[in-house]
């Protein structure tokens, strides 16, 4: 069998088979166990917390003698023999250590090669195939029209952005969507609000942020009198029948005018954080489709009937009961969720669909994708629900309802408040300090939530989120910049990169440069956006460290490694933190 590649694709595959070192030491382990009849499934390799260690370590021996009764060190012993006899020429020596880890120490000759391969590849560096042609479509954001965008929205569309590259690097087809509530009560509150103030409505001239605080202000003044006013209530439920039926009037202009401000507010702030979307999908849009779904799968027993609503009894699958239709006849966002599923593989037939949305909705995913393995079962096999944790400051937890909203603008613009300054400190020119502060501002948000692990609340500090120094956005930033100055400079005096081989010593940062088309691709089986924060920063920290030792620009025979070493790690830091959807700006 022939199969036919063009260039780019020779130069990715190639990638794959050089840097993927951890496979092929794990494929190595488990073909010399078998050697000796032992079978297993699953090798774990890790990297020891001090290079002294070794650079992977595994507990294989510990494993397999735990089943069998043998002692693991003399197991351990016996199984690094036979690795030795036959070990790759990647790997310079094998060691026993503690209870029986197995430590491998890679050749000099590999790290030197491997920071000629991030030079040679650049841009392209840590790409992999693993997900080649898998048709992707990530969800993610989706923000109500007529509420405020809050720092919820950016948590999900900084997470969601991030994962939407990470998987585009390991070579999915990926189709960012956004899916928004533009029926339901919320949009008759907004819209009662709205109705309530139309004679104080905002002008014309006045930027989109303003219109859109407008339209915030009318939702909680709605949300407030529903609760309050039970003849408020009625008048709201029956502007919501209005909405949902399409019925003309003034409440259908005051619902479209609310509704087209608040979609290009969303925008200006999608542009602010570089997010683009290739779908937006619009429950008014599902509605119909949703409730005819409700209404075929009642008749054929997976709903019930429950005082006029139309519910699923999750308690059988060990699940909660969830309403798909309202007593007053109305598809619940469950339904439509079930309808968008179908209009998104209708649109794009996808092989994966990720939803990203904040972890209090965990459980009721949990129904949904339950109801739909019924009613879809190939869509709900390829759906998967990723939930994160909640963005808080010390004050704690926005709430929308009470308008006590922390917006995401407000967010970043105090951020901003406290970059402006360092602007001026750092002498960069005056025409250009908006736009750095502005790259900055956003590095220091995106960062702080991307290094935790999905799932986790996050506590915000913007002190720390803005320091230069240590664990943050602009201390990545600050020092791939500082390493393309130094490669510019020496360009200036002519004088290349070059990694040579004839290097004694293997310092702690080619021990890190290595492992990043690593770190890509569990970022991309895991959908962790937080492995390749925490690699960054330890690359960041490794060079920093490297740069404060030794001369980079020099005249001595070290001068070009030096300068290899450094351009590998600008490489590195760049495709790194654009993976995280954070820019790197050209002077700081």
């Amino acid at each position: 069998m022939t199969i036919q590649t063009n260039g780019y694709e020779n130069i990715r595959f190639f990638c794959i088979l050089f840097t993927m070192i951890d496979e092929k030491i794990k494929k190595y382990i488990k073909e010399t166990l078998m050697s000796v009849t032992v079978y297993i499934d699953k090798v774990d390799l890790e990297h020891p917390m001090d290079f002294k260690n070794g650079d992977y370590s595994t507990n294989v021996a510990m494993v397999y003698a735990k089943k069998t009764g043998e002692n693991p060190i003399e197991f351990a012993k016996k199984l690094a023999k036979g690795l030795i006899e036959h070990k790759p020429k990647e790997i310079e020596k094998i060691e026993v250590a503690g209870n029986g880890f197995i430590n491998f120490y890679l050749s000099k000759d590999f790290f030197i090669d491997s920071v000629k391969e991030v030079l040679k590849k650049e841009e392209n560096y840590g790409r992999n195939n693993f997900l080649k042609g898998q048709k992707t479509i990530v969800e993610y954001t989706d923000a109500n029209p007529f509420k405020e965008f809050h720092i919820g929205h950016l948590m999900s569309n900084t997470i969601g952005e991030s994962i939407s590259r990470i998987i585009d690097f390991c070579g999915a087809k990926v189709r960012r969507a956004n899916y928004q509530g533009d029926i339901g009560a919320h949009i008759a509150k907004a819209v009662w609000g709205i109705y309530q103030s139309k004679n104080n409505l905002p002008k014309e001239g006045l930027d989109a942020k303003d219109k859109a605080k407008f339209l915030g202000m009318a939702y909680a003044l709605g949300a407030k009198n529903y609760d309050a006013d039970e003849n408020i209530k009625k008048e709201i439920e029956e502007i919501n029948k209005k909405i949902y039926s399409g019925e003309g009037g003034e409440i259908k202009k005051l619902y479209e005018w609310g509704r087209g401000i608040s979609l290009d507010y969303f925008e200006t702030i999608y542009k602010r954080l570089g997010t683009k979307f290739d779908y937006y999908f619009f429950e008014s849009k599902i509605a119909e489709s949703a409730k005819k779904i409700v209404s075929e799968y009642l008749k054929k027993g997976l709903f019930e009937e429950s005082e006029g609503a139309i519910i699923f009894k999750g308690e059988k699958y060990g699940l909660h009961t969830r309403v798909f239709q309202n007593s007053k006849g109305l598809p619940t966002y469950e339904a439509k969720e079930l309808g968008l599923s179908k209009v998104k593989y209708e649109k794009y037939s996808y092989d994966k669909s990720l939803i990203v949305t904040g972890n209090d909705i965990n459980d009721y995913f949990d129904v949904l994708l339950k109801v739909m393995s019924f009613i879809f079962p190939k869509l709900a096999e390829r759906t998967v629900h990723i939930g994160h944790g909640m963005l808080k400051l010390p004050t704690g937890k926005m709430g929308s309802r009470t308008g006590e909203v922390i917006t995401a603008e407000f967010l970043i613009d105090q951020v901003f408040k406290r970059v402006r300054p360092k602007m001026e400190e750092s002498g960069l020119p005056e025409e250009i300090r908006e736009e750095v502060a502005e790259k900055v501002s956003i590095s220091a948000l995106k960062y702080s939530i991307l290094k935790q692990k999905t799932g986790k609340d996050i506590i915000f500090d913007i002190d720390k989120s803005v320091s230069f120094d240590g664990d943050s956005g602009p201390y990545l930033q600050y020092t791939c910049v500082r390493a393309k100055s130094v490669i510019e400079k020496a360009k200036k005096q002519d004088k290349n990169p070059r990694a040579v081989s004839e290097r004694k010593e293997i310092t702690g940062i080619e021990k890190m440069i290595y492992r990043f088309p690593e770190i890509i691709k569990r970022a991309g089986e895991e959908y962790s956006p937080h492995y390749l924060a925490i690699y960054l920063i330890e690359l960041s920290s490794e060079f920093n460290t490297y740069y404060a030792t030794n001369k980079i620009i020099g005249d001595s025979k070290e001068t070009q490694y030096r300068l290899a070493i450094t351009k590998a790690v600008s490489i590195i830091l760049e495709n790194g933190l654009g993976i995280l959807g954070i820019k790197v700006p050209n002077r700081m």
